[in-house]
């Protein structure tokens, strides 16, 4: 006999049963509660900054342990850092408006007094003041700011007006989880800029409730979402990864700090180091997206050839 009211069974994929949406929104409204902050005021923006300390910790740089690096003076170096500290905050915006309105447009048609809509409104605030804070940073810091090219400005406003919702999580992951590897470095540096670690530390705590819910949505989309629109994120998810790795250092920043534009682009794509950092930077999230379904095919091809694979 078939009962009255059969209990349905919990969505799963290879990582298990996946947790209640509206359970899940509530810890994290829950967390913003107790652990946010407003970089206005949290941080000492009058301060000085502090002489012969670094913007980025040195082995994160780029040009780290290569032949041009070696040639360098001590502070050529520090200058470096500065105008790459100011460059990664420049492409943390892009990334940041990018998601913003990839979170409007997911909630656009949800319940709006669900857990879910208010804990993506709570983030989209969280990501505002992220964006205010890397611009008053890099203002602070005196190097200049560093968009990206317009080829990949206006890739990002194809994909703001073609993504679906898998791939509009699974491009959040990719722009929120390398950096956040790298910010974990930092903040505990003391060699570091009291300031930027002061920024760093305040992205991290808050950014850790961001990647949850994007993890979570991810899932739910990748085990309810039709063939073909699986198939368009693993594309997606791996020309982004593309486009990342190529867009991380804007390569003005050679030219900043007096070195051959050329030359450095060169060194740093075949320095072995650097590839290492990236692909530490990107394990904990290609090994999550395998997982789930999302690295095969052309897709894994991709993230294979941006380097950020291992």
């Amino acid at each position: 006999m078939t009962p009255s009211n059969p209990v349905a069974s919990p969505l799963r994929d290879a990582l298990g049963p996946l947790k209640d949406r509206e359970q899940v929104a509530l810890r994290l409204l829950e967390s913003s509660a107790r652990h946010s902050f407003d970089p206005d005021t949290e941080l000492d923006w009058e301060a000085p900054l502090e002489d012969g300390k670094w913007f980025w910790p040195p082995e994160l740089l780029s040009l780290y342990d290569t032949p041009l690096w070696r040639t360098m003076s001590e502070e050529q170096r520090l200058e470096l850092s500065r105008h790459e500290a100011a460059s990664l905050a420049s492409l943390g915006i892009w990334f940041e408006l990018i998601l913003m309105q990839l979170l409007v447009r997911h909630v656009y048609d949800k319940p709006l007094t669900s857990s879910h809509v208010r804990y993506a409104l709570t983030e989209i605030a969280d990501e505002c003041r992220h964006s205010k804070m890397f611009a008053r940073l890099i203002e602070r810091g005196g190097a200049p700011a560093y968009p990206v090219t317009p080829l990949h400005h206006n890739l990002a406003r194809i994909l703001k007006t073609v993504s679906t919702t898998p791939g509009s999580f699974a491009c959040t992951l990719l722009g929120e989880e390398i950096l956040d590897h790298m910010q974990r470095l930092t903040f505990p540096d003391e060699r570091v800029q009291t300031l930027v670690r002061g920024v760093t530390r305040i992205h991290v705590v808050e950014e850790a409730r961001h990647v949850r819910y994007a993890r979570e949505e991810l899932r739910r989309q990748m085990v309810g979402c039709p063939r073909w629109e699986a198939g368009l994120t693993r594309l997606s998810c791996g020309e982004a990864a593309r486009v990342f790795s190529v867009a991380f250092v804007n390569p003005a920043v050679y030219t900043n700090v007096g070195l051959d534009r050329r030359e450095a682009v060169a060194q740093v794509r075949a320095s072995g180091h650097r590839r290492e950092v990236m692909q530490a930077g990107a394990k904990r999230l290609t090994d999550f997206l395998d997982d789930i379904g999302v690295m095969r095919g052309v897709g894994r091809r991709l993230w294979r050839a941006s380097g950020l694979l291992a």
